[in-house]
């Protein structure tokens, strides 16, 4: 059932009109007694999710009891990032998902439904994790808050990935993020539906039904005068209202190229993104963008590491980002990657499958391991001066010895492809 809708590619939804969406959404929900909120970490920063756990902690007062980030295998916020994304929500009520600890496995997807979706590459059971809180907790409502945008993994994020990967488990993250990477990137992303989608759906209405899900669900955009604004609400408890934020988001953060783009230049900003398990996305949005020989350089200052998790860390480190047979190859010989396939399908991800160069400019890592982990190194200072994201618009840019650039503000916005390299 859907509870309040509105989205347009011309929209630009207020604060004030977002909040009168959720609350006319929550007065048809109906009266409840204890609500756990499921937001997006800081690296979702431009989601709308603090504006919106902060209006329904307004709403509810008392009866919002825990907000659990959906961190997945990110980093706990801090206290800091939790006064910049969530300021009105009291810090006591915020609880740290352990993502392989604090887990209940609801069921099991089936191998064989596995080895269909993915057309016979992968022939494992899936195991339907989330948080114990969700079971355990005692609530009559649970608002899973979030932005749906273009995704590498599952094709479009949020929906009941919140649920199943955000507030998953060790072994759901993995599977599901190797089953993403195997069957094709570019087979995924922009798609509402795709193998990943398609097994967590079979995990909510077979496994989850009883759990009292509400979904919030934001589409961001940008206007005329490149601000960020608000471009859809939409909230429900089934997949057609995430579909249906979907369309939306296909429209305003896909672009389509008519040529292939030889420069492309991207800028993570050093507040959401510290490392490459999310910049990345400086990758993962351009890849379909990018020429054969192009050149994609990443500005990236508050990078400090390549894994939120200390074994990603180290495995990213080990082995780097390679071509995805050799990937492969390494999962085949080694248990270490066997035993974490989120990292597996990562490196995937992080690869140009040698088809374009991926220069790194990082605020705090080192040449020496930029280029171990097979990315090119440049000086952030000397890349500064001369693609200054000051002097920079989103899109096409001539510099002063007319070299013509492509400018990425954030990448975690949007999905850019050249026409004949997206896959339908």
């Amino acid at each position: 059932m859907i509870y309040y809708e509105r989205g347009s590619e011309n929209d630009s939804i207020s604060n004030n009109q977002l909040r009168e969406g959720l609350y006319s959404a929550l007065e048809r929900i109906g009266e409840r007694k204890k609500i756990l909120a499921i937001p997006p970490d800081i690296s979702r920063y431009h989601s709308m999710a603090g504006e919106l756990t902060g209006f329904v902690y307004n709403y509810y007062k008392d009866k919002l009891t825990d907000v659990l980030p959906s961190i997945g295998t990110h980093k706990p916020m801090t206290e800091v990032e939790i006064n910049q994304m969530y300021p009105v929500v009291p810090k006591s009520l915020f609880r740290i998902h352990r993502w392989k600890d604090d887990l209940l496995t609801l069921g099991e997807v089936p191998s064989e439904f596995i080895n269909e979706v993915s057309e016979g590459k992968l022939n494992f059971t899936w195991p339907a994790q989330t948080n114990k809180l969700l079971v355990e907790g005692g609530f009559d409502l649970i608002l899973s808050i979030g932005q749906v945008v273009p995704h590498e993994v599952i094709g479009m994020a949020n929906y009941n990935k919140n649920i199943f990967v955000g507030a998953g488990g060790k072994d759901s993250i993995h599977k599901s993020h190797y089953l993403g990477a195997v069957y094709g990137m570019e087979r995924i992303m922009g798609r509402a539906d795709t193998p990943v989608r398609k097994v967590l759906n079979y995990a909510s209405e077979n496994f989850a039904q009883d759990l009292p899900i509400i979904y919030v669900l934001t589409v961001i955009g940008k206007d005329e005068g490149d601000n960020i604004v608000l471009k859809g609400l939409y909230i429900g408890d089934d997949y057609e209202c995430f579909n249906r934020a979907a369309e939306l988001s296909l429209k305003v953060n896909f672009v389509m190229l008519e040529e292939p783009l030889k420069k492309v230049v991207v800028y993570l900003n050093p507040m959401e993104f510290k490392s490459t398990w999310l910049g990345n996305k400086s990758i993962y949005r351009t890849r379909m963008a990018i020429a054969d020989d192009g050149e994609l350089i990443v500005l990236a200052p508050g990078l400090k590491e390549f894994g939120e998790d200390k074994e990603i860390d180290r495995l990213i480190r080990k082995y780097g980002y390679v071509k995805t047979p050799q990937v492969l190859k390494y999962v085949e010989e080694n248990n270490e990657l066997k035993n974490n396939l989120a990292a597996a399908a990562h490196l995937i991800h992080g690869s140009s499958e040698e088809r374009f160069t991926i220069t790194y400019c990082p605020g705090h890592l080192t040449k020496k391991e930029i280029e171990s982990v097979n990315f090119s190194y440049a000086s952030l200072n000397e890349m500064n001066k001369k693609y200054n994201p000051e002097n920079l618009i989103d899109g096409f840019n001539t510099l002063p010895d007319d070299e013509e650039i492509f400018y990425i503000s954030n990448p975690a916005l949007g999905l850019w492809a050249w026409e004949n390299k997206f896959i339908s």
